[in-house]
């Protein structure tokens, strides 16, 4: 206990001093906090002085303008000559020439219909069969009146050659064996009708029948479509008369096969369709696999072509009062150059005049420069 008690004096001293020393150090930070703020007001002061004199000397003296220019960092592209075209870009919907309904011309019993829809046939291949049993009957009886008729007939041709009988019983003969085989013709003829045989190669759309039915003539049975004879037609603005002509080159895109091809424009409609301000184009179309009617395609049909033209990204034109411009670099600064714009198409630009083959255009950057500043091209 004496030694605790002798011991507290020195210890109240301690904490006394160290009190004293902790404020002596804060003090000191504090004075330093303000000094660093003071010289920060000082320094904004003096730029803003600064700036305010770079602009009264520049407005004064423009080479101290241009020598005190800061260089903006930017990348360069050149500008191309090379062959440009212009496309139309279109849908259009392939349809084909041979898109048929195929209808009876014979009245009876439907007895069989050997396809089914989607089927694919050949040109003359049954596609159904009418009950033909009367007429069949009568060609029979009018063979066998006819073999009578032409026995008839010759006897009586060799009596008159022998100069037997009369002319008019020789005509007679001859007339009726001629008219049984024209009613025989006629007969076969309309037994032919009664199997309906398809036009030409193709597909089976619709089957508008079954076995059983009794059809009449002109009523229709199947929808028929040809492989063969497609076409694309597309509609076109009216702005376009005279710009497109048969002849000119097309590009096929089909999106749902990923297929591409080149082909011609093979008609070109002379009416405006009043509702859509828009006349008719047809497109030949080559036999393609998996290509069927009513199928969409994308058409871009050339309507310009430039085999010398200037071109820049599209990108890259700005405008203002005067025009249209574009910056080009002339050693190391950027120049506000006019241009006279032509077509536009895939995001090139036809410059008409304004430039030349050769010059550097600003790239990346482009709006952050502006007619003579200073520029520093990035190596990338």
């Amino acid at each position: 206990m004496k030694t605790t008690l002798k011991t507290l004096p020195i210890l109240a001293l301690a904490g006394i001093l160290y009190a004293c020393a902790g404020a002596a150090d804060g003090g000191a930070v504090e004075e330093k906090v303000a000094q660093l703020a003071a010289l920060k007001s000082q320094a904004s002061d003096l730029q803003v002085q600064i700036t305010e004199l770079e602009k009264e000397i520049a407005t004064l003296d423009p080479e101290f303008a241009q020598a005190n220019k800061k260089s903006v960092l930017i990348t360069t592209a050149d500008v191309k000559q090379e062959a440009f075209q212009h496309y139309v870009e279109l849908t259009g919907s392939v349809l084909s020439k041979k898109n048929v309904s195929i209808s009876s011309e014979s009245q009876g019993t439907i007895l069989e219909i050997p396809v089914t829809e989607g089927m694919r046939v050949n040109g003359g291949q049954l596609l159904a069969r009418i009950d033909s049993e009367v007429i069949q009957r009568n060609i029979d009886e009018v063979k066998t009146t006819l073999d009578l008729a032409t026995t008839l007939f010759q006897k009586q041709e060799r009596l008159w050659q022998q100069e037997i009988g009369t002319e008019i019983q020789y005509l007679e003969a001859k007339n009726r064996k001629e008219g049984l085989e024209r009613s025989l013709a006629s007969l076969e003829t309309q037994l032919d009708k009664t199997m309906i045989r398809a036009p030409f190669t193709g597909t089976i759309e619709t089957v508008n029948v079954r076995i059983g039915e009794l059809v009449q003539p002109g009523a229709p049975m199947f929808q028929f479509i040809g492989e063969s004879d497609l076409y694309i037609e597309a509609d076109v603005s009216e702005s376009y008369i005279g710009v497109l002509d048969k002849g000119d080159s097309v590009n096929v895109f089909f999106p749902n096969l990923d297929k591409e091809l080149a082909t011609k424009v093979s008609s070109v409609g002379a009416v405006i369709n009043p509702n859509n301000r828009t006349f008719k184009v047809e497109v030949f179309l080559p036999q393609l696999t998996n290509v069927k009617p009513n199928m969409i395609s994308v058409l871009k049909i050339r309507d310009y072509e430039n085999e010398n033209a200037i071109v820049v990204p599209s990108h890259l034109i700005l405008s203002d009062n005067r025009g249209d411009y574009v910056f080009v670099v002339e050693d190391g600064v950027a120049k506000k150059k006019y241009v006279d714009r032509g077509q536009t198409f895939e995001m090139e630009t036809e410059i008409l005049s304004g430039l030349n083959a050769g010059e550097v255009l600003v790239d990346k950057g482009f709006r952050e420069v502006g007619d003579n500043f200073n520029v520093n091209i990035a190596q990338l």
